[in-house]
Formats: C-alpha cells, sequence, structure tokens
C-alpha cells in the first residue's frame, strides 16, 4: 500500500478512538456509524467491481483509497466497540464507589510504578475486589483503577511490581476524562502485598531486581541510569537527575520506546544472519526476542505499544518492504488504537508516533539539506535529533512550556553511548546465575551510562538552558510553525525562482515573525513584564480564567490568595509581575478553580494557610506544599499574622461548623489591613447563607477600600454584607465566557447603587489597584479607564 494511503487510515481511527474514550457515553452510537458505514462501503465497493468489466486502468489509486478507508473503519469500530463494552462496568463502579468515599479493595498491578508530581507515586491496576462501608466485598468486574500512594509509602514500591495482588485501604476519586481508569484510589494507608507475581511474571521481576542489586556499588549518577537504559526502571533515578535528563531532552532515554525495542530486535536480526538463517528463521528469532523483551521490561501499556511498532517494523522486513515506513507507521497506530483506544489520548502514544514518523519522513531531507554544508556523515547525525525535536517540540510545550536549547547537542553526544549501555546492561540483568560476569557487565555499562549522566547534567547546568516559550495550544501551534519552518529552509534546496523559491521566502518570513512574536511576548511576561505594570501596585487579581488568584504586597512582602485553575496561566502571571517568592499563600478552599495552579508555586512559598480539607485531592495539594518546604496550617475563625507592615485576620471559617461543611461555604475569609496599603476583605467562595452569618459575627471591620466579590459574582449573594463595607471598589475574578453566567447581574446592580467601583478580570483583563494619597487607584490591564474614589477618612 503506497505512502500516501494508510496515514488517513490511522488519523481516522484516532479521531473516532479519541471521542469514544473522551465521551464514553456515545461509544455505541460511534461503533453502531462505523459499522454501518463499513459494510456500505465494502458493499459499494463490491458492487462497483462486479459492474464494472471494461478497464482497470485508473481505478487502482480508488481502490487504496477504499482500502484504506475501510480499514480506518474497521479499526475506529473496533476501538469504539471496546470502550462501548467497558463502559458499563466503569459507570456501576463510580456509582458504588463515589468521589470521597472509603473503599478497601484487593488489586492486581498491571503497570510500573511511577513518579507523579513532587510528592506522589502511581500505577495502573485492575480492581478484583471493591468494599465500602455500606457494601459488601464484591467483584469489580475487571474494572481498571489508578493507585495513587504518597512519597510516604516509597519503601513498598520495589514490591509492587506487575502480577502481584496487593490489599489497600484508599479514599475513591474520579480520573479525568478519557483515562483508563474508572476510579482513583488515593492510599490511605500502605499497600500489602499479598502475592507477588508468580510464573514468567516473577522471573522478569527478579531478573529486574537483580540489576538493580548489581549496580549497587557503582558511582552515582550512572548507576542509577543502568536498569532505566536496560529494562526502563527507573526506581535509582533521582529527582535531581530526572530534571536534569528532561531540560537536556534526553529523558526519552529511560523510557522503553521503539528504539529500545529496534535494538533488541536489530541485534537479535543480526545473530540470527551470523548462524546462517534464512530470512523468515532471523525475522521469527528477532519476534522472540521481542517479546521476551517485553516480558522482561513489564508487559504495560507504552511497552506492547513500542513492542507492537518493532513487530509490525519486522513483518514488512519479512515480506520485503522494507521501504514503506510510513505505511508501516500507520499499520502499527491503527492496530494499537483498535486494541487500545485509551492511548489517543496519551501523549506518550503521541509523541511515539510522531517521533517515529519525523525520522521517516522529516530526517532523510533534512540530512540532505544539511550535507550541502557539513560533512555527510554529521549531517546525519544532527538530522535525527533535529527532526525530532521539530515534532516533539509542539507537543512538548503543552506541558512544560519551555524549548531546551542544547538538546539537539545533548542527543548528539549521548547517541553513541545509549545503545552501548542498553546491550551491555542487558546482558548484565540476563545473566544473574554468573554473578562475576554480572558485576563486570554492570561495570562496563556504568562507563556509557556515566557519559549520558554527565551530558545530561552539564547540558542542564549551561547557562540557558531552557528558553522560555508560549504555554497551551498557542504555544503548540508558533512552536509547529516555527519548526515546518526550520525545516523547509534546511531541506529545500535553494531556488533562483519559482514556487520553491517563494515557498522559502514564506517560511523564513514566517519564522522570523514567530520568532518576533515569541521573544516579545516572552519578554512582556519575564523581563519586561513588571515595566506594563504599576510599580506601587499593593493588589493584583491575575487573569487566569475561571477562578481566583489575587496578589497582596506590603513592604516588599507577598500574599497569594487561591493559585486559579492552570499553573501555566498562573505562572504567566507571577513571571510578569516580577513575584518569585510567596510569603504567605491562602488556600480558601480546595476546589480546582482554586488550587488548580499549586504547582506553579511548589517549592516558593513560606506560609500556607487553608481551610478544612475536604478529601484525598486536598490531601494531595496539602502535601506536594509540604514537600515543597512550605510551612502549611490548617486556621478557623480568628487566626492573625503579619504581611510586611500590614496585619491578616481570618474571619471565617467557624470552627467545626456543622452547618458549613468543607467546600464553598466554609472558604477562608481573610481581612488585610495595613499602613500604606488598601484594606481588603476576600470573601473566597461563600454563598448568601454564610455571608449572613458573618455578618451575624460581628467580626467584620466598619468599611473596607476593597471587596472580592465572593463565588465570581454569582446570584447566591448576601447583598447587606456589601451594603454594610462600603468599599470603594469591588472585584471580580471570572473566565471570559464562563458557562455559570457570572457575574450576575443582581450582584452588578447592588455594586452600582452603593457607588462601588467594579474591576472584573473578563473584561479588564489583569487588574492593579493601590493607594495615592486619600484615592484607591486602578489600573485595567484591557486600557479602560478606571475611575478614582476617596477612601479612609476622606469616604
Amino acid at each position: 500500500m503506497r505512502r500516501s494511503r494508510m496515514p488517513g487510515a490511522a488519523v481516522l481511527t484516532w479521531i473516532a478512538a479519541a471521542v469514544a474514550t473522551l465521551y464514553p457515553c456515545a461509544a455505541s452510537a460511534i461503533a453502531g456509524v462505523t459499522w454501518t458505514a463499513t459494510a456500505v462501503l465494502l458493499v459499494s465497493v463490491a458492487g462497483a467491481r462486479a459492474s464494472s468489466r471494461r478497464r482497470i486502468h485508473g481505478r487502482r489509486a480508488g481502490s487504496l483509497w477504499c482500502t484504506a478507508v475501510a480499514l480506518g473503519m474497521v479499526a475506529a469500530a473496533v476501538a469504539s466497540t471496546h470502550v462501548a463494552l467497558a463502559s458499563p462496568a466503569a459507570r456501576e463502579a463510580q456509582e458504588r464507589v463515589p468521589v470521597g468515599r472509603s473503599v478497601e479493595a484487593e488489586v492486581l498491578v498491571t503497570g510500573k510504578v511511577e513518579r507523579r508530581g513532587a510528592a506522589e507515586w502511581a500505577f495502573d491496576a485492575v480492581a478484583l475486589s471493591l468494599e465500602t462501608g455500606e457494601h459488601a466485598p464484591s467483584g469489580a468486574g475487571a474494572v481498571a483503577v489508578s493507585v495513587v500512594l504518597a512519597d510516604s509509602d516509597r519503601d513498598v514500591l520495589p514490591e509492587l511490581d506487575v502480577g502481584a495482588r496487593v490489599r489497600l485501604a484508599g479514599v475513591a476519586d474520579r480520573p479525568f476524562a478519557g483515562d483508563r481508569a474508572a476510579l482513583v484510589l488515593r492510599a490511605s494507608t500502605t499497600p500489602v502485598v499479598i502475592r507477588p507475581p508468580t510464573g514468567i511474571l516473577a522471573v522478569a521481576s527478579d531478573l529486574r531486581s537483580g540489576l538493580v542489586a548489581a549496580v549497587s556499588g557503582l558511582p552515582d549518577p550512572g548507576r542509577a541510569l543502568i536498569p532505566g537504559l536496560a529494562v526502563g526502571d527507573t526506581r535509582l533515578v533521582t529527582e535531581e537527575l530526572e530534571t536534569a535528563m528532561t531540560k537536556s531532552s534526553l529523558s526519552h532515554l529511560t523510557a522503553v520506546s521503539g528504539a529500545n525495542c529496534a535494538l533488541v530486535v536489530g541485534v537479535a536480526y543480526l545473530l540470527g544472519a551470523a548462524l546462517g538463517l534464512r530470512r523468515g528463521a532471523r525475522t521469527m528469532l528477532a519476534l522472540a526476542a521481542l517479546g521476551g523483551f517485553v516480558v522482561l521490561v513489564t508487559p504495560e501499556p507504552s511497552v506492547v505499544r513500542a513492542g507492537v511498532m518493532a513487530a509490525v517494523a519486522m513483518l514488512a522486513v519479512l515480506l520485503g518492504r522494507s521501504g514503506i515506513g510510513l505505511a508501516v507507521l500507520s499499520l502499527a497506530v491503527v492496530s494499537l488504537l483498535a486494541l487500545d483506544p485509551w492511548l489517543s489520548i496519551s501523549l506518550g502514544f503521541a509523541l511515539s508516533v510522531v517521533a517515529t514518523g519525523s525520522l521517516l519522513v522529516l530526517a532523510p531531507p533534512l540530512a540532505a539539506g544539511l550535507a550541502r554544508v557539513l560533512p555527510a556523515p554529521l549531517a546525519l547525525i544532527l538530522s535525527v535529533p533535529i527532526a525530532a525535536q521539530i515534532a516533539c517540540g509542539p507537543l512538548l510545550v503543552l506541558v512544560q512550556p519551555t524549548i531546551p536549547l542544547y538538546g539537539v547537542l545533548a542527543n548528539v553526544l549521548a547517541a553513541p553511548a545509549a545503545p552501548v549501555a542498553t546491550i551491555v546492561g542487558l546482558l548484565a540483568c540476563l545473566s544473574p546465575m554468573i554473578p562475576l560476569l554480572q558485576s563486570g557487565l554492570a561495570a562496563l555499562a556504568w562507563i556509557p551510562a556515566a557519559w549520558i549522566a554527565a551530558v545530561a547534567e552539564t547540558a542542564s547546568a549551561l547557562p540557558a538552558a531552557e528558553a522560555p516559550w508560549i504555554g497551551g495550544i498557542g504555544g503548540l501551534l508558533t512552536l509547529a510553525a516555527a519548526g515546518a519552518a526550520v525545516w523547509v529552509l534546511v531541506a529545500v534546496r535553494p531556488r533562483r525562482r519559482g514556487a520553491l523559491r517563494a515557498l522559502r521566502l514564506t517560511s523564513g518570513l514566517a519564522l522570523a515573525l514567530t520568532l518576533g512574536i515569541v521573544s516579545g511576548t516572552t519578554a512582556l511576561r519575564t523581563l519586561a513584564g513588571p515595566l506594563t505594570l504599576p510599580g506601587a501596585w499593593d493588589v493584583i487579581a491575575c487573569d487566569i480564567g475561571q477562578g481566583d488568584a489575587v496578589l497582596v504586597r506590603s513592604a516588599g512582602s507577598v500574599a497569594l490568595v487561591d493559585t486559579g485553575p492552570d499553573p501555566v496561566a498562573l505562572g504567566a502571571c507571577l513571571d510578569r509581575v516580577g513575584v518569585n517568592r510567596i510569603d504567605l499563600l491562602v488556600l480558601t478552599h480546595f476546589d480546582i478553580d482554586h488550587t488548580g495552579g499549586v504547582d506553579a508555586v511548589v517549592g516558593r512559598v513560606g506560609t500556607v494557610i487553608h481551610g478544612p480539607l475536604d478529601g484525598a485531592s486536598a490531601a494531595r495539594v496539602r502535601s506536594a506544599l509540604v514537600t515543597g518546604g512550605a510551612d502549611v496550617q490548617e486556621v478557623h475563625q480568628g487566626t492573625s499574622g503579619r504581611l510586611g507592615d500590614a496585619t491578616w485576620r481570618t474571619l471565617w471559617p467557624r470552627r467545626n461548623s456543622p452547618a458549613f461543611p468543607p467546600g464553598n461555604d466554609a472558604s477562608v475569609v481573610l481581612d488585610v489591613h495595613g499602613a500604606g496599603i488598601p484594606s481588603v476583605l476576600l470573601l473566597g467562595d461563600l454563598s448568601a447563607a454564610p455571608q449572613r452569618a458573618l455578618v451575624d459575627d460581628g467580626v467584620l471591620s466598619d468599611s473596607y477600600d476593597l471587596v472580592k466579590v465572593a463565588h465570581h459574582g454569582s446570584a447566591d449573594q448576601h447583598v447587606p454584607l456589601y451594603d454594610d463595607v462600603d468599599a470603594a471598589a469591588a472585584l471580580i475574578t471570572v473566565g471570559q465566557g464562563n458557562r455559570h453566567g457570572h457575574p450576575r447581574e443582581d450582584i452588578l446592580r447592588a455594586l452600582a447603587a452603593t457607588g462601588t467601583a467594579v474591576a472584573r478580570t473578563d473584561e479588564d483583563g489583569l487588574v492593579a489597584l493601590w493607594l495615592d494619597d486619600d484615592r484607591l487607584r486602578i489600573f485595567r490591564d484591557g486600557g479602560r479607564a478606571a475611575p478614582e474614589r476617596p477612601v479612609g477618612g476622606a469616604r
């Protein structure tokens, strides 16, 4: 099948699988439509062939397209049917174990334990039984779950190998949309292994553990990389080494990928050739070695994915069609998505596909273009990491909006060492029966592993190791445009005239424009950001969408009240304002629109105060901040402290009040007063009932310069509270076009009736406020003129 046909089938399958996994309620309908469309297409093709016997010429291209579409439709139907069949068991488990419910579970580990954030570990499993306080133990119907452990449980991690049966107690939480897991179980006690892996999985586990033991006496950091390079076991990799590998674009070396599988397959194939085996026998030997490698590494989805891609490539070799690389890759994608539709929204899967595709499509023309100015061998070496960077970079900025400037150079330097460390480390893993030989091989593997670690640490420590980039979809599109322009300029041969000359000229202009936009945006967000804001600001409301993130400053000390929903948006705001350290972080409550951006400030916070914990998600946020070095404490009505020259008080929630359980109505309400800054009242997400109780408690000051309107300006407000505080200005933190209809007209009219100036982030963008003598000044990033009102004694 020609290269231009099969990618269409892969795209069709990918779209259907993604929609079905993101919207499982629609999976049955998608399956019905795709099965019906497949049947109609096949019948139509058969009828057309039967009715036309005169000429075949010109019909071959159409036939190939029909075949590719039919294959894509069948795979899409299989994928959506897979999701539809799995959905009832998932829904039943979610109904039986709601969010926040304590549960005891017995699970079968199906994936290796991996670090998740700074303070958690997680692994995939299948729930064999689930028991809540209201239900007797019962079978879970092979429901997929994700188990999350605290860092304090890391001593038990080596026992949680694939195939182990584990008993644990935890709290149920919901997975993200499209996750394979029906439930997330956040362990509240240390898991207990009731049966270790058995059979071949036990053998594989012992071999991996033996390799870890064999490298234990070797120097760091090289020894930590050997198990990862050989069999994907990263238990020895420290957070510092992982960060260095990521900053230098080398983290892919410790994750089992198609490159590892291809290396194993290639060595086995060459061994078969050396033994004089025929092509078919060599292929069978290579596939057998691949199967053994997958079992040794652990047959989890990411490893099976890499193995299937290598297996399909070997099939092409067996058929003598090794040149159709793009078709082989597309067939692998179609097969994998049909078998595991949840891969369709996996970033790892997308990176694997685009990286492989870049080597097939982008690298050869890049090598040819670079060879016009460089020696051919050097051009070939450089083309591979450049192609991978062009393809993978746009996806990676969705996770971290930075570009590793030395990534290409680091990959070039590490490339010769990686296969040596992998093969020698793998041989060490397979030779536990001869301890002396295993120790010697481990020592040999340490040499290239230590080189790779040194490259990573050096590259990450160089000045400007990472360049900031635009985050989100905008960052993806701009980096993709820049990468495409670079590829055209390098790969397309210069011409004096014609379409190619116009293409190169357009690419050059597009690259210059993109880099200019990104450089200017980055400068405004970082170096020049503070210059675009009033230097005398006392309060800033960050424009972070539907959520709260309010900065208060006094005498150089900074408080942040809530973090908004998105760490990228919060990080951009802090960069622009020029705030690197948070002296006081106030988490009014633990809804995602108030704590979702906490990762942007972990490790940068001195003191954290928060309201009542309301579940496992709240505990995770608290744990991350504690791990980052913050002093964390729960507060109630009556707590107070200092912020620079100002004093803060918590006016709410009441201690242990059954009337106002954790959540919106138990939000921390903060009062800030101090010489030289506006008096501020921040109301969290209180509804009318707790607002009324707050007034009745008599803890409010007589008046305030600024009030942060409760719950983004919802309709559930106690209007007399706003009359009593008689604020000069009201701040409404709200997302543009939000689905809740915030802010509501009722509260806007009430504020207007008291003469209160309203600033809202959905219309005004970032809002800054400060005192200028006896007047409160307001800066609106949207440029709208701000009225001034006298405050304090002049009001």
